[in-house]
């Protein structure tokens, strides 16, 4: 029998409603003959009034008892999940990450880390005919403490769960209805993908893609576990995320992505001996400034400059950090550029045909868009732009590579 694992969404999940329809959903792929284990996010069912409640009783609550407050959301959904499945005749049953088995590892901030799923605990319920509905994105550490997986936990621990009891595939439940090669709210005719490879998904997640977190797709990928995104309402074709894919229109760019509020640091230097590429982001990277995208500037009777990219939280810790390291960085100067925003290609059809960044460059500065910073790997070119021009490039690029939807 077919193993499959649903992560749900939170609309799944928001009112009565549609917790029944989606008992129903779950009820029609159990008539396939399918063993089924749904996977519950959390839902803020009760998260606001707890929070409020418990830093009334204290200033700084402990990390580990916030845990424990914010992982009882995920068990009520899915113990009301559980219920709309039994009032329908089937059998069903909810589990916490620590009935699951699911060990993780306590990391800063509370965001943990998989390490085991003990699948066996659900192969004996699917031998009961129940369908299996976790409370996702959390697991029990070696003390046995609740912790919570963090951004992404949720598609993770579908994956995990996928990987430890053999399932044919995962089903990620999101608002769109598939993997679009751009917003389809800010592009309007943005295409529907039938098929992406791992690699082009990863680049479009940490490109700003929100439809799956890159840290389950890199687990998907090392296992070699289907991923299909799917909408969370209705029953239509979704999007297969796997390793090799049959090329739609030999489309070389797959995807568009972007983000807003990009900062570009310059820092200058007297002479080329003083700009260490390696102090400046040694030392950044010890303060947790995550930095993207670099240029480094060296020429003949000129004073080098290395200029790179950051988000906008990071702006006041990276201004802080370098002030407080100037003089064993040894920089003359440090300017930063706000406003700014960063626009992406991705394709593996890239790799053999070059020639696609000149052609990204060119429609660029044929719509008077302004390039910044340049980033480039095998199969992604990304560039800093103005960010008032970010949806404007964004749609220029779909016409570009041909991603536009054919109108009938």
């Amino acid at each position: 029998m077919i193993n499959v694992v649903v992560k749900l969404s939170e609309k799944n999940l928001s009112t009565p409603e549609q917790i029944g329809e989606t008992a129903k959903r779950l009820i029609e792929e159990k008539k396939f003959g399918r063993n089924v284990v749904a996977v519950v996010p959390s839902t803020e069912l009760i998260n606001g009034s707890l929070n409020k409640i418990a830093y009334t009783l204290s200033d700084r609550p402990t990390e580990r008892e916030l845990d424990a407050i914010h992982s009882t959301n995920a068990q009520i959904a899915s113990s009301l999940l559980v219920i709309a499945i039994q009032k329908r005749g089937f059998k069903a049953l909810s589990l916490t990450g620590w009935q699951l088995g699911i060990k993780s590892t306590r990391k800063t901030g509370g965001n943990a880390r998989i390490e085991d799923v003990n699948g066996d605990v659900i192969i004996e319920r699917f031998k009961k005919g129940e369908i299996v509905v976790v409370a996702g994105g959390q697991g029990i550490d070696e003390e046995n403490n609740i912790t919570l997986l963090g951004e992404g936990g949720v598609d993770t621990t579908a994956v995990a769960i996928a990987k430890s009891i053999g399932a044919d595939r995962v089903e990620i439940y999101t608002e769109l209805d598939g993997v679009y090669t751009g917003n389809p709210t800010e592009i309007k005719r943005a295409r529907k993908l039938k098929e992406i490879t791992y690699d082009e998904m990863l680049e479009l997640s940490y490109l700003g893609s929100n439809i799956v977190h890159p840290r389950a797709v890199e687990l998907a990928k090392k296992f070699e576990i289907p991923i299909i995104v799917r909408s969370s309402t209705r029953n239509v074709r979704g999007t297969f995320i796997k390793g090799e894919i049959e090329m739609e229109k030999n489309l070389i760019v797959r995807g568009v992505a972007y983000e807003t509020d990009i900062i570009r640091f310059t820092v200058g230097y007297e002479s080329l001996e003083k700009s260490s590429l390696a102090n400046l982001f040694n030392t950044l990277a010890k303060h947790h400034v995550n930095v993207d995208i670099i240029v480094q500037s060296v020429m003949s009777e000129v004073k080098p400059t290395i200029s790179f990219s950051i988000a906008k939280e990071d702006l006041a810790n990276a201004v802080k950090v370098l002030e407080d390291h100037k003089k064993e960085l040894g920089f003359q100067f440090a300017d930063f550029e706000v406003g700014l925003a960063k626009v992406s290609i991705v394709g593996s059809g890239m790799v053999s045909n070059p020639g696609v960044a000149a052609r990204m460059f060119a429609r660029l500065y044929q719509e008077n868009i302004p390039v910044k910073m340049v980033s480039t790997s095998e199969i992604k070119v990304s560039v800093v732009v103005p960010q008032d021009d970010m949806i404007h490039a964004a749609n220029a690029l779909h016409d570009e590579f041909g991603l536009l939807e054919e109108l009938i």
